[in-house]
């Protein structure tokens, strides 16, 4: 088992992650251009959404602002893009993952990652690749729970590059860290926000907000 917060200090860009552990759920966005950069999370009445930190300057809204957090019955759903509307719809987890793809934002094209965190403590984990031959390869694991103070991480990306390079293998079994030990463990350059969810009580850091 790795410790969360070694690996995400010795990775300067990981990109957008998801981790789900037994009673609390992580997620963060990194970037590196101004227009990714320029985002905060801010909460919903069914989870939070991004917004563009300065709305005047946004360059192209479609790929970086949508509802990462929904809640889906006694679920909660979590992803990296607008997935997560399309999973709420559904009403179904893989349903929704299977009408969806890896991002167009080539040469990168950004894979799809989402989780589910079910009222019974079980979770799944998903993420859409792309392939050479440009069709999508849709990977899903299914957790019944997880040990306290452990949890399952998944991220965009291995590591910076360019183009990219895209996570790889099975999610990582990681001891899970608090969430200022999360927030202070990620790139200072790189990090543009966190959500942290722990027994159901919601904690967002915001880097253009002062965090």
């Amino acid at each position: 088992m790795q410790d969360l917060i070694e690996l995400l200090q010795n990775n300067a860009y990981p990109g957008r992650g998801i981790v789900v552990g037994k009673n609390r759920v992580y997620y963060f966005i990194m970037g590196r251009s101004f227009n990714s950069r320029n985002r905060i999370f801010a909460k919903t009445e069914d989870g939070i959404r991004t917004e563009a930190h300065q709305p005047e300057l946004v360059e192209d809204p479609s790929l970086i602002i949508y509802h990462p957090v929904r809640t889906m019955g006694d679920a909660l759903v979590v992803t990296n893009g607008d997935q997560t509307d399309t999973i709420v719809k559904e009403g179904d987890f893989r349903a929704g993952c299977m009408k969806r793809e890896f991002e167009p934002d080539a040469p990168n094209f950004t894979p799809r990652i989402s989780a589910i965190l079910n009222g019974d403590g079980s979770f799944e984990l998903s993420i859409l690749k792309h392939q050479e031959n440009g069709r999508c390869l849709r990977e899903f694991f299914c957790y019944e729970g997880a040990d306290e103070g452990t949890g399952y991480f998944i991220s965009t990306y291995v590591g910076d590059g360019d183009p990219l390079p895209t996570f790889v293998g099975e999610p990582i079994q990681v001891k899970m860290g608090e969430p200022d030990e999360v927030w202070a463990a990620l790139n200072q350059d790189n990090k543009i926000s966190l959500y942290c969810n722990v027994d159901g009580n919601v904690k967002i850091y915001n880097k253009n907000l002062g965090d």
